[in-house]
């Protein structure tokens, strides 16, 4: 039995493939088209979008070999840190057939796949946008990216069954169906554009009670003249006009009278427009199909440069993704989070003497004010005792 299981095993990792790794260990995604590599620790970093602010970036790269993925999983995953702060700008990335042309690659360029958070202002999301027939579709549901300045792993599982799977930092944040979140396919039902409501059709719940009659004495003014009121002694009609009392509301006034509600007997619920199936609507199994992976690139606007990307990887193996990230993620999380929480504790030690050093001056001269008013007042005391 141990043989066979692992036997087994050598064979998944055997099938196991990888269709692009980077990790920018002295090299960049393009040949020497990145602005510079450098050495981040044990690991290699890449700025792949500049530090010129405002402005378009571009960056793409081959795979050794085109791919389709019919009957298997495709896993995307990078690492995002978006070390300058960002307030507005990109960070996702777009995974294309084989005969994409790079040495074109722009914003119109087509894609089987966009994917990576985008931030600008309060928007604050992951993306992820297939291409069905020739138009891009937006996942219809709201998955919130990272925003701070640290590395974050992005992950996009694809399957077979049109299942997906995202995740950041290896954690799930979202998952569901290709059809459910997206509108690549009509809908299955639509309103019979046959129906309409029938002309007899009461969807008043209450109605007003005819018997009911308003009381003779419900009609009263809303305000009255204040009897109580009093002519000012020094009101002259002449120059003020003829005094009249100011106007005051009135106790009795029952604002307008509405007849009683009792229950519609006629009342048949709220009419419901039936359903039809769509004429229009073929179901796909093959949602998640793509007959050529071939290139992935970064087409990205921002605002603020300095985004670091890493760690890229396309395979058809989840474990395969978790290992990769074991071994380049996982150690750099670490390391980032005990500098973070060193230099967090070194600001925090700085503030605090700054703002010890602010009271220690506001003392004293606080302290030098008062010995001045004390001098001032005894050179005024002897002043007035010659």
């Amino acid at each position: 039995m141990k043989f066979v299981l692992v036997t087994l095993a050598l064979a998944a990792s055997v099938a196991a493939e990888v269709y692009f790794k980077e990790t920018f260990d002295g090299q960049c995604l393009v040949g020497g088209a990145m602005d510079s590599v450098q050495a981040q620790g044990r690991l290699w970093r890449v700025q792949a979008v500049g530090w010129q602010d405002a402005k378009f970036y571009s960056r793409a790269a081959k795979f050794d070999k085109d791919f389709s993925n019919a009957g298997k999983t495709v896993v995307i995953q990078y690492t995002v840190k978006h070390e300058q702060g960002i307030d507005c700008g990109g960070g996702y990335v777009k995974v294309m057939a084989a005969d994409a042309n790079l040495e074109d690659f722009h914003g119109e360029t087509p894609y089987n796949l966009m994917f990576g958070p985008d931030i600008c202002g309060p928007t604050k999301k992951v993306h992820v946008i297939f291409n069905y027939k020739g138009k891009n579709h937006l996942i219809k549901k709201d998955i919130r990216c990272k925003d701070d300045v640290l590395t974050h792993l992005y992950t996009l599982i694809l399957n077979p069954d049109n299942t997906y799977e995202v995740q950041i930092d290896g954690e799930k944040v979202e998952s569901g169906d290709l059809e459910t979140d997206w509108d690549m396919l009509p809908a299955k039902t639509i309103k019979d554009p046959d129906a309409k409501k029938p002309e007899d059709w009461d969807e008043r719940e209450y109605i007003d009670d005819e018997a009911d009659t308003k009381p003779a004495d419900w009609e009263q003014p809303e305000h009255i003249a204040d009897k109580d009121a009093k002519k000012p002694e020094d009101w002259d009609d002449e120059m003020d006009g003829e005094w009249e009392p100011p106007m005051i509301d009135n106790p009795e006034y029952k604002g307008e009278w509405k007849p009683k509600q009792i229950k519609n007997p006629a009342y048949k619920g709220k009419w419901i427009h039936p359903d039809i199936e769509n004429p229009e609507y073929t179901p796909d199994d093959k949602l998640y199909l793509y007959e050529s992976w071939g290139a992935i690139g970064f087409d990205l606007w921002q605002v603020k440069a300095g985004t670091i990307f890493n760690n890229v990887l396309v395979t058809d193996s989840i474990e395969e993704a978790k290992e990769h990230a074991a071994e380049r993620f996982e150690p750099l999380r670490e390391a980032e989070k005990e500098k973070k929480e060193a230099a967090d504790k070194e600001e925090a030690a700085k503030m605090e003497a700054e703002e010890k050093k602010r009271k220690e001056e506001e003392e004293k001269k606080k302290s030098e004010e008062k010995e001045d008013d004390d001098d001032e007042e005894e050179k005024e005391e002897k002043h007035d005792e010659l």
